[in-house]
């Protein structure tokens, strides 16, 4: 698959995967709310480590600088 994310989307989402992570870790979130957070996290971080977000991809959207898509 062709990548969709750019370098600053990516960041994005770890950061707010990581942040909910330490919500979650310190009892700030709890109950069903922590347990689609924490889901919607591993997304973010799935989804940067390989660089496609899979709901970009009907819409035709990509974040990718074009420095980024010819590199890749």
């Amino acid at each position: 698959m062709k990548s969709n994310m750019g370098t600053l989307d990516r960041v994005i989402r770890i950061v707010v995967a990581l942040v909910l992570g330490i919500l979650y870790y310190f009892g700030v979130i709890s109950g069903i709310w922590a347990t689609i957070l924490i889901g919607l996290s591993v997304i973010f971080i799935l989804t940067s480590l390989v660089s496609v977000c899979p709901l970009y991809l009907p819409f035709g959207i990509s974040t990718c600088s074009k420095r980024e898509k010819l590199s890749k």
